[in-house]
C-alpha cells in the first residue's frame, strides 16, 4: 500500500519560478514553438504528431498493485478533455494526434504499470460521467483536487494548480487581489474554480464599497480572445499554463497576475482522478512517485515549459479547494 504524505497546513501561494514565456513558431516547418522561462532558458516544444515521448520502464512491484480487471485487460483507459488547451492537452499539427503535458504524464504512468495507454477525449462533463460508470480508469485533464470531488473520486497529485489573469499586451493592468478587478469586465469559464474565485472577489469588492466584477461567459477560447482583443473584456481568468502559452505563441496578450487554484491560503493541486475506492489510486500515486524519482517526470515538464509547476511527491487525497468550490479545473 502507498504511504503518501498529505498536506496538513495551508501553503501560501508564490509563483516566483512560474512560466514567463516568450515564443516564436519555427518558420521552416511550423511544428515547433520556442518558449523561455524567467531565467531565460529556452525550450522548443514539438507540436507535430511525431512526439518521441519520454518513456520509462515497468516496475513490477507497482504494476502488481493495479486491480486485476485492469491488468487482465492490458490497457489503462485514460480520459481527457476534448477542449484544445495547449500545452495541457491539445491536437498536434495533424489535427488528430492528442499531445501535451497531460498525455505525456499519463503515458509515463502507464509505462510504470506495464499497461498500454489508451486516451479518449470527451467534453468536460463526460470525463466524470465516464469515471462514474467505470468506462474510464483515470482522468488526466488538469483536474483540481476539491473537497467536493473527494466525496466521489480519489486523487493522486502530480502538478501545482495555478491560475492566471490574461490581458491585452501593454494594457498596464496588474492583478494581485480583489480591488484590482473592481469594475473590470472579466471573462471566465462557467462551473470552474476560476469562476468561484472571481465571484468571491466580486462579492468582497461589493462588501468593501467597491464596484463588483462584470463577469462574462463565452462558449470557447476563440470567442474569449476575440473579445479580449476587441476591448469588450479587460481580462480573462483561466489556467496559468494555457494563459502563458497563449500569450507566448500569439504575442498579443500577457499574464498580469497569478493565483493558486485553491485560494489564498492553500496551494491548489492537479491530480490523476479515479473513481473512489476502485483500488487504483495507490498504484497511480506510486507510479507518479517512481517517475518523479527517476527523472522522467522532470523531462516531461521541461519539454512543455512547465518545470515551475513540479511537485516533489504524489499525494493521495490531500486538502483541496473548500467544499463550496467549482466543478472544473
Amino acid at each position: 500500500m502507498s504511504t503518501h504524505v498529505r498536506r496538513t497546513a495551508a501553503t501560501a501561494f508564490a509563483l516566483a519560478t512560474a512560466l514567463v514565456l516568450a515564443a516564436c513558431a519555427n518558420p521552416s516547418d511550423g511544428t515547433t514553438t520556442e518558449v523561455a522561462n524567467a531565467a531565460g532558458t529556452k525550450t522548443k516544444i514539438n507540436t507535430s504528431p511525431d512526439q518521441n515521448r519520454v518513456t520509462t520502464k515497468r516496475v513490477d512491484s507497482i504494476a502488481a498493485e493495479v486491480p486485476e480487471r485492469i491488468r487482465r485487460r492490458g490497457t489503462l483507459e485514460i480520459v481527457a478533455s476534448s477542449g484544445s488547451a495547449a500545452p495541457l492537452t491539445f491536437h498536434a499539427t495533424d489535427d488528430k494526434t492528442v499531445i501535451g503535458v497531460e498525455p505525456d504524464i499519463a503515458h509515463l504512468v502507464a509505462d510504470v504499470l506495464g499497461l498500454k495507454a489508451r486516451i479518449t477525449t470527451v467534453s468536460w462533463e463526460n470525463i466524470f460521467v465516464g469515471l462514474d460508470s467505470a468506462k474510464y480508469d483515470v482522468g488526466f485533464s488538469n483536474i483540481t483536487v476539491t473537497e467536493e470531488r473527494k466525496e466521489k473520486y480519489d486523487f493522486a497529485t502530480y502538478r501545482e494548480d495555478n491560475l492566471a489573469f490574461e490581458a491585452r499586451k501593454g494594457s498596464g493592468l496588474k492583478v494581485e487581489g480583489p480591488k484590482d478587478v473592481a469594475g473590470r469586465t472579466v471573462a471566465v469559464s462557467s462551473g470552474t474554480n476560476q469562476e468561484k474565485l472571481l465571484v468571491e472577489w466580486s462579492e468582497e469588492n461589493e462588501k468593501a464599497g467597491r464596484e463588483p466584477v462584470d463577469i462574462k461567459y463565452y462558449q470557447d477560447d476563440s470567442d474569449t480572445y476575440l473579445a479580449l482583443q476587441s476591448g469588450r473584456i479587460d481580462l480573462y481568468l483561466g489556467p496559468h499554463p494555457t494563459a502563458a502559452y497563449h500569450a507566448a505563441t500569439t504575442g498579443k496578450t500577457e499574464v498580469v497576475g497569478t493565483y493558486s487554484g485553491a485560494g489564498a491560503t492553500l496551494q491548489g493541486l492537479i491530480a490523476a482522478t479515479t473513481k473512489k475506492d476502485n483500488g487504483l489510486v495507490d498504484a497511480l500515486a506510486d507510479a507518479l512517485d517512481e517517475v518523479v524519482g527517476n527523472g522522467t517526470y522532470a523531462k516531461v515538464l521541461e519539454r512543455w515549459g512547465l518545470a515551475g509547476e513540479a511537485v516533489g511527491t504524489s499525494e493521495i487525497n490531500p486538502p483541496g479547494l473548500p467544499k463550496t468550490g467549482g466543478q472544473r479545473s
